[in-house]
Parts: C-alpha cells; structure tokens; sequence
C-alpha cells in the first residue's frame, strides 16, 4: 500500500508542474494515517566557469575570469491526498564578479539566502487549478522554462519584465481538449509598495493571461522546457497580456506624469525527434514593454528605463540532438530596443542590443548531470563607459540530486 501510494503522489507531483523536469532522484517519506502525504528533497545545482574578454584592469578592458553557483537551490515537494500540492524552493546566491548582463562588479555582489519559491498548489480538475504563494508569474514562456531545462546555457538575459522571475500573489489555470488549450489568469503583487526607488502614484495588483494551443504533443503543466530531448512531438503557440495602473510618475519630483504598464508577449516552440536522424528543436518570441514613455519625463521613474523598463525585441534559438548520442548543439540570436538603457547614471537612449550564442550540452544523466558549452557576443549599437561590446566563453556543469 504505501509503495502504490507513494508512486502515485509522484505522478501526482510531476503532473502538477512542480518538478523543473527531474526525475525521481531525493530521499522521499510518506506520513499520515494512510500515507497519503509525502516529502522529497532536491538538490540544483549549477557551478560555471567564466571567461569574459574584458571588464577588468584600469582601463576596464582586461579579460575577467571567474568562477561561481549560477543556480544552487534546495527543494522541498509534497503532496497529500489526491488534490493538494506544495513546493518551497530556497537559493544560496554566492558572490561573483560576473553578475550583471553588462557590466563587472567591482565589489562582489553580497551573499544572500532566499526562499525563491513557496507555492501551495490545488489541483480541483485539470481545467481548473489554483495556485497561490510566490512562483512564477504568468507572463513570456521563457520565464516559465524550468531553470534546469533550457535549450540553450540559459534563458534570455534581456526578456524579463521589470518584476523578477518570481511574484507574489494567485494564480488560476487550466487545460481543455486533452491538453491542446491552455489558459492561465494571475493577480500579482507587481510593483511593491514599500518599493523606496521612486514615489508612486499608487499601490496596484498586477493582472496577467496568458494562453496556448499545442497542435501536436500537449504541453499540460504550469511550467514549460526548452526541449524535451526528443522525448515528445510538440509544436506550441502562446501568448500573453499584463497590466499595472497607474505605477509610475514621468516626473517622481514634481509627482506629474501618472503612467500605466503594459507588457505583450508571442511565442512559438517546435520539436521533433526523427529517428536515426535526431531531434530538432526551434523556438521564437517577441516581447512589448511599455510604461507610457515615463522615461521623457524631466525626473522619470528607474523602472520605467534600464534593462528591464520600457524596451522591446525578440528572440529566435534552435538545436540539434544527435540520434544515438546525448550530445546536442545550439545557438540563438536576440535583438533588442531600448527606451534608455542607463547603466550607472550613464544614459544611453533608444540603445539597441545584438546578442548572438553557440554551444553544445552533453547529457550523462539526462539533465540531472549535464555539461554545457556557450559562446557569446554582446553588441552595442551606441558604445560608452558602461557598454562595451564584448565575448564571452561559459563552461557549465550541472547537477540534480
């Protein structure tokens, strides 16, 4: 009994989008009268190595080498009963030079503890589910990937809205047809009140929705992969709307210029295995952040400019898996506009982003042990102090546990 009851709140745990795609691999226990509860732990794991062709030195033109945890995180998942759910996830975020999309720390950024995740999750039909805590909030699929699965070393450093990966708040979603729709509502925190950057005009929810068809193999769970490696047939396209009123002043001196927020998203995600030929994987996104033009103001609001403020662009990335070996290539290029990238107090209006990346992962153990390669090149269309064109070369090794 308790080996059938723990095998089905496992399915019942995968099912439910708490996994970032693992296998079964952390100690488990049962509890309850019927052991109809259970507790896993995970270890993620992430350590890099990083050579960057400038950003040290006097002159800031010196190559940078570092080491450091990209990702380092403990999990705990649980069920009980058929319906309830929950995932707390914390993160140890060590000091690393090599922090910033752009720039190099000159001091190393501070250690820090966080819970990043701490969902309870309900699972009433699989049309209608709610989750409600801190996660993911509903918005571009590439954020919604599972850190441990991306196609490429990482998701987009650029597609962010200006929240980060996570917000607090509730989530409503679900799936029709057998998984060929799905839709998605969330009421998040968005901007925080006790934010101290600027004044605000109000304090306001952050409303999202977000939907997909999957023509081919359903995508049924809260979170997405970069690729399944070649494991499923999927062909998948999405979009999404948010929305926050009255979040920013164009002038936070003189508390004029009230602007709204709002953010677009499209995205499409292809992959097909063929055999004794491999597995092809492509994916595309274009991305809308505006905050009214806040950023003209005479004083404007920080979120309303810098890299993740009012900006727009677009991302393509595919890859290649060899049928008989776990060795996959890949590359993506992103293009993106921004209103003012301001670095360091140093403006730099309608600046514009070319990022171009290559390299292979070698899968040992499927994602839970896979090294990767990545090349990359960050191009400035306006070079000054605090945006530099430059290359860089990641080594990652990462493990799940």
């Amino acid at each position: 009994m308790k080996r059938t009851t723990s095998v089905m709140l496992g399915t019942l745990l995968v099912g439910s989008g708490l996994w970032c795609g693992t296998a079964f691999a952390g100690p488990q226990m049962t509890f309850g009268p019927n052991d109809e509860g259970m507790l896993q732990l995970d270890y993620k794991g992430q350590f890099q190595m990083a050579v960057r062709d400038n950003g040290s030195g006097a002159d800031q033109n010196g190559e940078t080498m570092s080491f450091n945890f990209r990702r380092n995180r403990l999990a705990l998942m649980g069920a009980y009963g058929d319906m309830f759910t929950l995932y707390v996830q914390t993160e140890y975020v060590d000091s690393q030079n090599l922090s910033l999309p752009f720039q190099v720390s000159e001091n190393r950024a501070n250690k820090e503890f966080t819970i990043l995740d701490a969902a309870l999750r309900f699972n009433f039909h699989d049309s209608f589910k709610v989750t409600a805590g801190k996660f993911k909030y509903n918005f571009t699929r590439e954020n919604l990937d599972a850190c441990e699965t991306p196609l490429t070393l990482d998701r987009s450093l650029f597609i962010r809205a200006n929240e980060s990966t996570r917000d607090t708040g509730v989530a409503v979603w679900g799936n029709f047809l057998d998984g060929m729709f799905q839709y998605r509502a969330d009421v998040m925190e968005g901007r925080t009140a006790t934010d101290a950057s600027a004044p605000q005009p109000q304090s306001s929810y952050r409303y999202g929705v977000r939907g997909h068809i999957s023509l081919l193999d359903p995508e049924k769970d809260y979170g997405y992969k970069g690729t399944y490696l070649g494991k499923k047939k999927v062909l998948t396209i999405g979009g999404a709307y948010q929305y926050e009123p009255r979040v920013a002043y164009a002038d936070t001196v003189a508390k004029t210029g009230e602007k709204n927020y709002h953010g677009y998203t499209a995205d499409i995600f292809f992959e097909y295995p063929v055999e004794a030929i491999g597995t092809v994987t492509a994916s595309m996104a274009y991305e809308d952040v505006d905050f009214g033009d806040a950023y003209k103001g005479a004083n404007p609001d920080p979120v309303a400019f810098g890299l993740n403020g009012q900006k727009n662009g677009w991302y393509a990335k595919a890859g290649y898996m060899l049928p008989n070996l776990p060795l996959q290539f890949f590359g993506r290029y992103e293009k993106w506009s921004f209103a003012n990238l301001k670095l360091n107090n140093v403006d730099a209006f309608n600046q514009k982003i070319d990022w171009y990346g290559m390299g292979a992962n070698y899968y040992f153990r499927d994602q839970n042990l896979k090294l990767t390669f990545e090349y990359s090149k960050t191009d400035f269309a306006v070079e000054n102090s605090e945006s530099k064109d430059f290359n860089m070369f990641v080594t990652a090794l990462q493990v799940i546990f």
